[in-house]
């Protein structure tokens, strides 16, 4: 295959993931499209080369807090907000896994701060993209019992 089709088809795969498809779809769309007969796993390895697509843009936001605020057990329903308002750490496992990992999601730090995070294939931990300050040893102890929690329940 020509290296011009090769862009074309990369350019092709992130549109259509930015614009929420799953890579399923943009298989289906590719092989359609260009006439290839790619594997899942050939998209999910030329996805994995693709450069400034946010895997996270489709993952489920936290719940927006109760609009009225004279319910009662309104302090009840505060743990359920989102903790990052409350200076706590909050952690989001994103619903479309990346490419070369087994696990990933997001993080926004007590202090502000927010990153990606993943799990690769062999059970290593690991954190990219920080925006803003480097976390604290508190901030990663609070982000790895978060996602230990997160985890507890799958």
């Amino acid at each position: 295959m020509s290296s011009s089709k090769d862009l074309e088809i990369k350019r092709f795969m992130a549109q259509k993931i930015e614009e929420g498809e799953t890579l399923s779809n943009v298989q289906k769309l590719v092989n359609e499209k260009f006439g290839t007969k790619y594997t899942f796993m050939e998209i999910r390895i030329l996805a994995s080369e693709l450069e400034g697509v946010d895997w996270g843009a489709h993952d489920p936001k936290p719940a927006a807090p109760p609009a009225d605020k004279s319910e009662e057990g309104d302090a009840a329903a505060a743990p359920e907000q989102p903790a990052a308002a409350a200076g706590q750490t909050v952690v989001e496992i994103s619903k479309l896994v990346r490419p070369g990992t087994a696990l990933s999601g997001t993080v926004t730090f007590r202090s502000g701060s927010t990153a990606e995070w993943y799990v690769d294939s062999y059970g290593r931990l690991g954190i990219e993209n920080l925006r803003g300050e480097q976390p604290t040893e508190e901030d990663v102890r609070d982000f790895q019992v978060e996602l230990q929690k997160q985890l507890g329940g799958r």
